[in-house]
């Protein structure tokens, strides 16, 4: 396994790609003793979820870089990436256009997928177009089936262009609202997750590190991406390869009935339940490492 970061040093390199309609994209590259590759090992892949960004997955990153090569895209409209020019391209059908995009650049014809809620969504999108090219894949509390109430949460605070004065108020307001997500969590744990989704704006002042118009077509329901028997297909392409379905113990977009589905029609895949989560496990609780761990032995 990789070193831990000493003394602040930077263990990836800041990339970017060209997206389809002209926006620059950008991607966190840590890289493997293989880099750029040998053809010996796939890259890693992280996809993040629907406000989050490529900083989501640094706990992993770090954990597993050197031993592999782990890409982290900002998608459009996140992080260090062009904000889409039309609103309405915020949709997973664009996003998974942007990897494409990116892949291609890249030169990469395999790889390994994480992917974290809306990331999820998109892994299974990309198998569908060409499951060969999945080396295995992890899909983090999401699947074919989304729990409406998760989406009704979700709705009550996407684009809401919140600004806090302090990291420590940012670090509070999290904590008001998702609470329950991570009952367990002190103030050191919601400082890193403010730190992760959140970035200090040209005022001064603290605000979520999102374009506020992603919510659009989201609150239009093109969002959610494609009908429900539509999915149960996409997931399905991904069981020819290791599959680890990861879900949160208290999730309100995975629910156990849909995940434990998910193991039928796919039964190879491992169902790992994270226990004192809710929406979505950081992929740092002991028993998401544990189970990643599992996968990438089996397809390295």
């Amino acid at each position: 396994m990789a070193e831990a970061l000493k003394g602040g040093e930077k263990r990836w390199e800041d990339r970017s790609w060209t997206s389809r309609d002209g926006l620059k994209l950008h991607f966190r590259d840590y890289p493997g003793r293989n880099h750029p590759g040998s053809g010996q090992k796939p890259p890693i892949l992280c996809f993040h979820g629907l406000t989050r960004n490529a900083r989501d997955f640094e706990g992993l990153a770090e954990r597993l870089a050197g031993d592999w090569r782990v890409i982290c895209p900002d998608m459009r409209g996140r992080g260090d990436s062009d904000y889409a020019r039309d609103p309405m391209s915020y949709t997973p059908a664009h996003y998974v256009a942007d990897v494409e995009a990116l892949l291609e650049a890249e030169g990469i014809s395999r790889f390994i997928a994480i992917g974290t809620s809306l990331g999820g969504m998109m892994t299974m999108m990309l198998a569908a177009a060409n499951s060969a090219r999945i080396a295995a894949a992890v899909i983090n509390d999401v699947g074919p089936q989304i729990d409406p109430v998760g989406l009704a949460r979700i709705r009550e605070y996407v684009g809401q262009g919140r600004s806090h004065e302090t990291w420590v108020h940012a670090a509070r307001a999290l904590q008001e609202t998702h609470r329950a997500i991570y009952p367990d969590w002190h103030l050191p744990d919601w400082l890193r997750m403010a730190k992760r989704c959140m970035v200090i704006g040209t005022g001064g002042r603290i605000v979520f590190d999102y374009d506020m118009k992603i919510a659009e077509p989201f609150e239009a329901d093109q969002g959610p991406g494609p009908e429900t028997a539509v999915m149960w297909g996409m997931y399905e392409s991904l069981a020819r390869s290791p599959l680890l379905v990861l879900r949160g113990a208290h999730s309100d977009i995975l629910s156990a009935e849909v995940a434990a589905r998910m193991k039928v029609r796919a039964a190879a895949a491992e169902l790992v339940t994270v226990p004192g989560v809710g929406h979505a496990p950081t992929l740092d609780e002991d028993e998401a490492v544990a189970a990643i761990g599992r996968l990438l032995a089996r397809a390295a």
